[in-house]
């Protein structure tokens, strides 16, 4: 039998005949569950949080992008589509263009983007599933806005008899005063056929239209295109056929996957929860100092325990391990236990949604095992630091006494 152990989960489970050494046990044992508790409810939280964070863009980004290296649109060929249509685990591509525009309805103007997209863009990414008011209707005289737009132009859906007007400024050489000012745009009426609703700056973003519509509109020819969107095949990565389709877009296209089109977003996120952790794991340090004052307080009490096993026998070492293993097992029973209160909390917020943002939205929370053993890993470890320090002080002139 391993005696440092024996001994250590006897001293646990024993009581002091001093009760203020048993209070200072107790609370020893409250903090180390309480923060553990504590650290998974936060990590959970922002796990929630960036889960909800990242459900805007996922409504908005496909899977995998092509864009151009240089410039802002790029040319399709024919033969490309049909190299493309071939590849296998990839489900549909739909083409884009994309260029700023300025809007105008009854003398309130905003200039925002105009986006021309394909009958297949709503099955590679989830832009429908944002509709506010309407429908997803994208013709040769109706497009989608954004709900701030909407509301900045003062605009309702199916205004027919007064359309928003968009301008889409020509290129061209020579200075404004050699040209008249209607010889700088292309105009065309559209009326609003749907409203999506996401968040303020994606809300007075984007206008979506019709893809051949818009490259009229911006004086390109049926090859060029700012973009393509894809959507793989169901349990098919994007990195699976990457490569392939690089292959087929050439050197002029780039690819981005969804991480890498919001790449600021996902290191703020990932900025904000690295910072969280440092900063609960710090109370942790400072509320596990209680571990080390609390196992010195039981050398102290326990000492004519340690002077009667050192008469038989026991080295200074394993004398040292017993406290050790003490605070070990303090620790992680204490974390133990506070894991499983964490987990009962964050599984009752995702059953029964008690706590809420507002009254139709609950506050997001997402239970992952990794984090889990990321709350274990970070109090066993300071355990051990804690333990390590408090057992250390025992020596041969404590026994000696």
């Amino acid at each position: 039998m391993n005696f440092p152990l024996y001994i250590a989960k006897r001293y646990v489970r024993s009581k002091s005949t001093q009760n203020a050494v048993n209070i200072i046990n107790f609370i020893t044992f409250l903090v180390i569950v309480i923060g553990s508790a504590a650290l998974f409810i936060v990590l959970s939280a922002f796990a929630g949080l960036k889960t909800f964070s990242l459900s805007f863009t996922e409504s908005f980004d496909p899977q995998l992008k092509a864009m151009p290296v240089a410039g802002k649109t790029f040319t399709l060929f024919p033969e490309q589509e049909e190299r493309l249509q071939s590849v296998d685990g990839l489900a549909f591509y739909s083409k884009e263009i994309e260029e700023k525009v300025s809007l105008e309805h009854r003398g309130k103007n905003h200039i925002a983007y105009i986006k021309g997209v394909d009958s297949n863009y709503t099955k590679v990414t989830g832009v429908d599933s944002t509709l506010y008011i309407g429908n997803w209707t994208i013709n040769e005289s109706q497009v989608v806005s954004g709900l701030g737009i909407a509301n900045i132009l003062g605009v309702t859906i199916n205004q027919f008899r007064s359309p928003m007007q968009i301008y889409a400024f020509k290129s061209g050489k020579g200075s404004i005063s050699q040209q008249s000012i209607s010889s700088l745009y292309n105009q065309l009426p559209m009326v609003i056929g749907g409203v999506y609703a996401v968040e303020a700056d994606l809300d007075n973003k984007y206008v979506f239209a019709d893809l051949r519509l818009t490259q009229a509109l911006l004086e390109k020819d049926s090859l060029s295109i700012s973009g393509i969107n894809f959507k793989m095949d169901d349990g098919v990565e994007p990195s699976a056929v990457r490569s392939e389709i690089q292959s087929i877009l050439g050197s002029d296209v780039q690819l981005k996957n969804r991480q890498q089109l919001n790449s600021t977003l996902y290191k703020m996120l990932n900025t904000e929860n690295v910072a969280t952790y440092l900063i609960f794991t710090l109370v942790l340090i400072i509320a596990l100092f209680n571990v080390v004052g609390a196992i010195i307080m039981m050398i102290l009490d326990k000492q004519q325990n340690s002077k009667t096993l050192y008469s038989l026998g026991t080295t200074i070492k394993e004398l040292r391990r017993i406290y050790f293993v003490q605070g070990i097992l303090v620790t992680g029973f204490g974390g133990l236990i506070g894991v499983l209160l964490g987990v009962l909390i964050v599984w009752s917020q995702l059953a029964f949604s008690w706590l809420k943002i507002t009254p139709s939205l609950a506050y997001p929370v997402k239970f992952e095992f990794i984090n889990i053993g990321i709350v274990l890993a970070t109090i066993l470890v300071l355990g051990v630091i804690a333990s390590k320090i408090a057992s250390s002080r025992i020596n041969k002139k404590l026994v000696d006494l």
